[in-house]
């Protein structure tokens, strides 16, 4: 709804719905939004935490490297972004896919 110009996701709407673009929302403001938005969608557990979780853990799993997700996030420590990192072992055995590890068996009575 606030179209491609540059500035923040969120902005403040007025009363007579009119996008007040440039200005951002308080994180306080998007904190209720998103509590709003999680109670009415009968989510016992949720917190704008999980978004991040999310954000981090889909950029990953889409291929793109830690160290990008990791300034995307705005971490300092990329063992900050490795602990969003909700994959689990699917992403692990994908990753152990990639390799090809060449291998000839050997003939054992030539040892």
């Amino acid at each position: 709804m606030r179209g491609a110009a540059p500035g923040p996701l969120f902005v403040p709407i007025n009363k007579g719905s009119v996008l007040a673009l440039g200005q951002r929302l308080t994180s306080q403001a998007i904190y209720d939004l998103l509590a709003k938005r999680g109670a009415a969608a009968k989510l016992a557990d949720f917190s704008p935490h999980d978004l991040r979780r999310t954000f981090i853990s889909d950029l990953l799993d889409k291929g793109a490297d830690i160290a990008t997700v990791q300034k995307l996030a705005g971490h300092a420590q990329v063992t900050t972004t490795a602990r969003y990192d909700r994959r689990g072992e699917r992403a692990k055995r994908k990753a152990v896919s990639l390799l090809h590890v060449p291998y000839t068996r050997r003939n054992p009575t030539n040892t």
